[in-house]
């Protein structure tokens, strides 16, 4: 008796099909909010004014004078990089130990206390806070002094990076330290010979992920006059002496794409897979992951030099960063630091919740804003990471063109690759605020400039992420594939996609709570939202309503990173 086997389909209901409607809707709501559908976008009359600009690119000012000032501020910019990611990663391994869950257990096992809860909560506060806006502050108390740089960096890097910290300790495997502590073992020295070791690799694969964010960071807080590249890139774009901005622009373009370069050598010699994974429980499992591994130690033998001159190098980079910025250390202890601080505190509070009305407005300006940021952002990083991945267009790769018997010198793959590369590069390099002054050129005012400035500078961050997943992924099912007879787009669509687009959507999201931050500092040069507001109060020194539009501004991003939070976990 023949019996037939019914497969039942997939409900259309599940949380996929509900997040791609919410996305829709939030999508058409941010259009509405930004007016598409209602004005004009398009100045045609600034085309006149960005022609200028862009034809200064292919004469940048090359004179000896501006050529060593450029150098002095890229010294600088990468001095302050350095100095807040030093302070950022010991804020950020404290904070990861005491707000991981696995810490607190390892103290008191059977409490049902959950102190690590309160201390992530307490965190949240500072990294929902624009480093700019922190930069701000720290002007107010310091002045013109590099301490504003540094601190500005440092405090909402180093609650970031506690999130992240405590996240990987909590998802590393726990047997090596359950069987230490069950010996008598104290909990520190438990962690320091288990954990730690363990997830060495991901620390370290993120605390360069962390510096490069912080070149980037110490360009942006030089707009507000902290000095380095940002600010010699705003007074030349002020004074309209283009062919000066495009030098500088150059300058960090090459310093961003240096450490990126250290960076990814580094990682590679190590074994570590990415510089930043949002799955890193999955990564532990990965066997790909657990070859690589096993490898190490032979990588380290074939490249003793260059893993040891890294070191070497870092020691030294971080004595010359510290040397260069002579930052007074004294003045966090100085009477006056502590009067100044205790007088802001008293005017800024109570906060001035008074414009209530127009608070709710803005904030949803900032939210469509940051909406229509990363998904400009995340579908562009889609369609570059692919080209820009090491395995898709180059020999041997994917979508190898050099099987057409082409030279190699000639191959369209290797072209279409360093093209790729080079946006996603120049694309993260310049700061958002700078991206936000050229659109504004050619758009009318509004969120729309701020929206495709935040956009076009994370596509270069994502774009560079993702082309990573795709550099890692196991190519035993993509050859099974190619040697079942499927051709390469078959092998795309089939054996990649399935594979990168779980992992992309997850560092889509995790921008998103990036983007929300980020906003502020587009609405610091008119491009809307609470930033905007912002500006205007810090301008008449009315901290009472500033710390009602932080209050407000810090609530929106808790909401955005927990709405972010749960996608994430239901589409795992």
């Amino acid at each position: 008796m023949n019996s037939t086997v019914k497969i039942k389909r997939p409900s259309l209901i599940n949380w996929k099909t509900v997040w791609l409607i919410i996305t829709t809707l939030s999508l058409i709501w941010s259009f509405q909010i930004a007016g598409i559908f209602q004005q004009e976008l398009v100045n045609f009359g600034g085309f006149s004014l960005v022609k200028p600009f862009l034809k200064a690119a292919f004469s940048p000012e090359l004179n000896r004078e501006f050529i060593q000032l450029t150098l002095e501020a890229s010294l600088k910019t990468l001095s302050f990089a350095v100095c807040g990611t030093v302070f950022s990663i010991f804020i950020g391994v404290i904070g990861g130990l005491f707000s991981s869950e696995i810490w607190w257990r390892s103290l008191s096992p059977n409490s049902l206390a959950t102190p690590w809860l309160f201390v992530r909560s307490l965190l949240a506060i500072p990294r929902s806070i624009h480093e700019a806006i922190w930069g701000l502050f720290f002007i107010n108390i310091f002045g013109l002094d590099p301490l504003v740089a540094i601190f500005a960096i440092a405090i909402p890097f180093g609650s970031i990076t506690a999130k992240v910290f405590s996240d990987i300790l909590d998802e590393t495997p726990r047997q090596a330290l359950t069987a230490l502590l069950s010996s008598g073992i104290s909990p520190l020295n438990a962690f320091l010979y288990t954990l730690f070791p363990q997830a060495f690799l991901n620390l370290l694969s993120y605390t360069f992920y962390r510096f490069e964010c912080s070149i980037r960071s110490a360009t942006l807080l030089g707009i507000i006059g902290a000095g380095g590249l940002g600010y010699e890139i705003l007074l030349s774009l002020q004074s309209l002496r283009y062919h000066q901005v495009w030098t500088l622009l150059i300058a960090l373009v090459i310093l961003t794409g240096l450490t990126d370069l250290w960076s990814s050598s580094l990682r590679h010699r190590l074994g570590a897979p990415s510089r930043l994974d949002l799955n890193i429980l999955q990564l532990k499992t990965d066997k790909k992951y657990n070859e690589n591994s096993e490898n190490i130690a032979v990588k380290k033998y074939c490249f003793p030099s260059f893993v040891t001159l890294s070191g070497y190098f870092t020691l030294i980079l971080i004595c010359f960063s510290f040397w260069d910025i002579n930052a007074d250390f004294s003045k966090l202890w100085s009477p006056r630091t502590w009067q100044l601080f205790v007088s802001i505190l008293q005017e800024a509070l109570p906060p001035d919740f008074s414009e209530l009305e127009q608070l709710f407005t803005l904030a949803q300006q900032t939210l469509a804003l940051s909406i229509l940021a990363i998904i400009i952002a995340g579908l562009g990083g889609i369609l570059l990471s692919f080209p820009a991945a090491n395995n898709f267009l180059l020999p041997g790769g994917i979508f190898d063109f050099s099987q057409n018997k082409n030279p190699p010198l000639f191959n369209f793959g290797i072209v279409i690759w360093g093209i790729s590369r080079f946006i996603l590069l120049f694309a993260r390099s310049v700061p958002e605020p700078i991206w936000a002054l050229i659109f504004m050129f050619i758009l009318f005012p509004g969120i729309l400039p701020g929206a495709i400035a935040l956009g076009l500078h994370n596509l270069g961050i994502l774009g560079r992420l993702m082309a990573e997943v795709t550099e890692n992924l196991d190519q035993r099912p993509l050859r099974s594939l190619s040697g079942l007879g499927a051709t390469s787009p078959q092998v795309f669509i089939y054996g990649v996609l399935p594979l990168t687009l779980p992992r992309f959507i997850a560092y889509i999201l995790y921008r998103w709570e990036v983007c929300i931050r980020a906003t502020v500092i587009v609405g610091l040069v008119g491009a809307g939202g609470l930033g905007r507001l912002l500006t205007e109060q810090l301008s008449s020194f009315d901290y009472n309503s500033v710390l009602a539009t932080l209050i407000v501004f810090v609530f929106l991003t808790i909401f955005v990173d927990f709405i972010s939070h749960f996608m994430r976990k239901t589409l795992r």
